[in-house]
């Protein structure tokens, strides 16, 4: 690895880079269950942390934390590395934070319902358009009347307000129905049920706090525990979309740089599209297409390229592809559609390829110093420095007792 590439692998003797100038020109990470992804992820976000650059990402199983501990010398990825001939490989962990909405495995992430806004607000709940435009009416008042909704309890005590005021306020925002208010606090009750009061409240999160480097020069990598947080998939996709958002509006523009100013994996991310209503999918395109320029490069991680909506896919450049099972019409329709979604070789058939790769192994085309994909290379993935697999509970209760954010 120099200093404007990371190392993905190699292709025979041809390595496969990625250019950290491009690094803000999103990727995509695909395959199915078992054959690399989160190993490559891991390969990613440690590489990007050693070029100075800071890592936010979602640890779906617990595998990912093993990314603060280093490998061992004598494990199945020393043997990858002298197999590939990496010179540089030795076991090493990256500076890590553990984050978790419920306080648990991390430092505990919050942000206040005024910050989460509506729109994310009504995913998250669930509402229909007509509850929706319930929450928009309460947000109107409480930012016209200068009051404060920083908790659910804040939010309750507006619902209630405004639902009191409803003749007074029919002139002027249309009719707001009991019922509709009686919804939207039976939805409240719901996400309570499901953990979510603890993520609303302050302190909030500060996003400085996800854009660490060491004094050394290396970056931070933050890992948002969500094994459990998976169970409440509307809350784990509304807490990623809503860091995403928050990137997208509180950072300058930056321009072309040399390297990204974070980036962001986004792990099962075919959970942030499944149901999502157009208005929120116009969102998220929004915000990929446009943070390129604030320096953030987002890596979504799935099991199918067809999980992310073509308007979506078409702004990642930076692909990796493994192995895909082909064994029913549905399954062949999907190996073809993410064949062609690269740059063809004509050395090989991308879309027989897809179905022949091994554990480890990856179709891979990135972006070259103009910004143009490259021919997709059948690339064996380089190892990770880090140990793969979790850290036991002790490693991880020694890591929040040492980490800057302890207190």
């Amino acid at each position: 690895m120099s200093g404007s590439e990371i190392l993905i692998g190699k292709a025979g003797t041809l390595d496969q880079h990625l250019l950290l100038r491009q690094a803000n020109r999103h990727g995509l990470v695909a395959g199915a269950t078992g054959t690399g992804k989160t190993v490559t992820l891991q390969r990613l976000a440690e590489s990007f942390a050693r070029a100075g650059v800071p890592v936010f990402a979602a640890d779906v199983k617990g595998d990912l934390s093993g990314i603060a501990k280093p490998g061992a010398a004598d494990s199945r990825l020393a043997e990858r590395a002298r197999e590939l001939a990496i010179p540089d490989w030795v076991p090493a962990g990256v500076p890590t934070l553990f984050w978790d909405v419920f306080g648990e495995q991390g430092h505990p992430v919050r942000t206040t319902v005024a910050e989460m806004g509506p729109l994310l607000l009504a995913r998250l709940l669930e509402l229909n358009e007509v509850q929706e435009g319930v929450l928009n009416i309460v947000f109107r008042i409480a930012d016209e009347e200068k009051l404060l909704l920083l908790d659910l309890a804040d939010l309750r005590a507006m619902l209630n307000e405004v639902a009191e005021r409803a003749d007074e306020l029919r002139a002027t925002y249309g009719n707001v129905s009991k019922a509709s208010v009686g919804a939207v606090q039976r939805a409240l009750l719901v996400l309570e049920q499901q953990g979510g009061d603890r993520f609303f409240g302050e302190p909030a999160l500060a996003l400085a706090d996800l854009m660490r480097t060491t004094p050394d020069g290396i970056g931070q990598v933050s890992l948002l525990a969500a094994d459990r947080l998976l169970h409440s998939p509307r809350l784990y996709t509304t807490l990623l979309l809503w860091l995403m958002s928050e990137l997208f509006e509180e950072l300058p523009e930056a321009g072309d740089l040399d390297k990204p100013k974070l980036v962001f994996f986004f792990d099962e991310a075919h959970l942030l599209f499944d149901g999502a209503p157009k208005v929120l999918l116009d969102k998220i395109e929004q915000v990929v297409r446009l943070i390129r320029s604030k320096g953030v490069g987002v890596y979504f991680v799935t099991q199918n390229p067809a999980d992310v909506p073509d308007q979506v896919l078409g702004q990642l450049g930076n692909r990796v592809q493994h192995a895909l099972r082909a064994f029913t019409p549905r399954d062949q329709k999907a190996v073809r559609t993410a064949a062609e979604t690269f740059r063809a070789n004509p050395a090989f058939d991308t879309a027989a390829a897809i179905t022949e790769l091994g554990i480890g192994e990856a179709l891979v085309s990135t972006l070259d110093a103009k910004g143009v994909p490259g021919e997709v290379q059948r690339t064996l993935i380089a190892p990770p420095c880090s140990r793969v697999g979790p850290l036991t509970a002790e490693e991880r209760k020694a890591e929040l007792a040492a980490s800057p954010m302890a207190g």
